[in-house]
C-alpha cells in the first residue's frame, strides 16, 4: 500500500493558503460561553475547523478569524503563525499511507505538523518559519508546488 501511496503523492499538488493561521485549545467547561456571543464566530471566508474531543474545544482560525473570537477566549492556550499546505488530490477512504508518507518526509527533514483531513483532502499546518523547508522537502515527491 506504500507504493499506492507514493503514487498518488507524485500526482498531487501542494498549494499553501495565504493566511497566517493559529491553533487554540478551549476548557470544555468555557465553550458554552463562546458559543453564546455571536459576534465572534469565524467569518467563513478562509479555512477553519471546530474539533471537540473529551478533553478541550480546538480551534483552527485564520489571523483575522483569530483576533475577533480573542476578547472572547480568555486565558485559552494559543499557537500561532502557521501556514496551512492542502494536497489537491481527492482521496478515498480506502488509501492506506499517504499522509504517513508526507509525515516521514517531513520528519526527515525535521519538521513538525499539525496534521488535519477534511472529507476528501489531506492538510497540514506547518510553522511559518519552517514553510520553506517543508516546500523544499516535499517538492521533489509532488507533481507541483503551488
Amino acid at each position: 500500500m506504500r507504493h499506492e501511496a507514493k503514487a498518488i503523492l507524485r500526482n498531487t499538488s501542494v498549494s499553501v493558503h495565504p493566511d497566517v493561521f493559529a491553533v487554540v485549545s478551549i476548557e470544555k467547561s468555557h465553550w458554552p460561553n463562546v458559543l453564546e456571543d455571536k459576534s465572534v464566530g469565524p467569518s467563513g471566508v478562509a479555512p477553519f475547523m471546530i474539533f471537540s474531543d473529551p478533553y478541550e474545544v480546538t480551534l483552527i482560525l485564520n489571523r483575522t478569524d483569530f483576533e475577533n473570537i480573542r476578547p472572547a477566549i480568555g486565558d485559552s492556550r494559543v499557537e500561532a503563525n502557521f501556514r496551512m499546505l492542502t494536497f489537491t488530490v481527492e482521496l478515498d477512504f480506502n488509501v492506506v499511507g499517504f499522509m504517513a508518507e508526507i509525515s516521514r518526509i517531513l520528519a526527515e527533514a525535521n519538521i513538525s505538523i499539525c496534521a488535519l483531513s477534511s472529507f476528501s483532502r489531506d492538510h497540514l499546518l506547518i510553522h511559518q518559519d519552517d514553510l520553506a523547508r517543508a516546500l523544499n522537502a516535499l517538492g521533489p515527491h509532488v507533481e507541483e508546488l503551488c
